[in-house]
């Protein structure tokens, strides 16, 4: 590598967890089957009360990696309000459809994002960022907060996962 760039800091890591959170939906869904649990049981499953859930995390990890990419191609990122999938293949495509967006970026274009002007709107409330600040300060740390709240949700219900389950294929330059 020649040099490190905001596309190595935010694609490459997206992608190997996207596909940590599209295996952990298949276990969800082996988990239901094996145990004859109903489907919602899980997809609605929270981490606590007052959190989102288990649909949410999942969905919330697209919002905050291409959603966010999205964003500062339009120049404003604000909170998605749609409604998560209810079912383990709605949320297995939803996740497939992010990452094949993601694979599709040239990484000159996330390159070219740094020093551009960009807002997050909520409401009334507009924060300016720097493209590269929303992206390593605001959409990365909230990306990993949501996989990692998905895989806490699923392993508090039981599955057996565990540290591997979540960090997915690891990216290697040698060997």
């Amino acid at each position: 590598m020649s040099g490190f760039s905001l596309y190595d800091a935010t694609v490459p890591s997206y992608r190997q967890l996207l596909g940590s959170v599209t295996a952990l939906i298949g276990k969800a869904e082996a988990f239901c089957t094996d145990r004859g649990i109903a489907p919602p049981e899980i997809i609605g499953a929270r981490l606590a009360e007052d959190m989102k859930p288990f649909a949410y995390q999942v969905k919330s990890a697209r919002v905050h990696s291409i959603g966010a990419i999205e964003g500062v191609r339009a120049g404003r990122f604000g909170p998605d309000e749609s409604t998560p999938p209810d079912s383990f293949a709605g949320l297995r495509e939803q996740i497939a459809a992010a990452d094949a967006a993601l694979a599709a970026i040239e990484p000159a274009e996330i390159d070219g994002f740094v020093g551009r002007d960009m807002a997050f709107v909520f409401g009334e409330h507009v924060v300016p960022y720097r493209a590269e600040q929303f992206l390593l300060s605001f959409a990365q740390p909230n990306f990993y907060f949501h996989v990692t709240t998905a895989y806490a949700i699923l392993r508090g219900r039981g599955l057996a996962i565990g540290k591997r389950d979540y960090l997915g294929r690891l990216r290697k330059d040698r060997g």
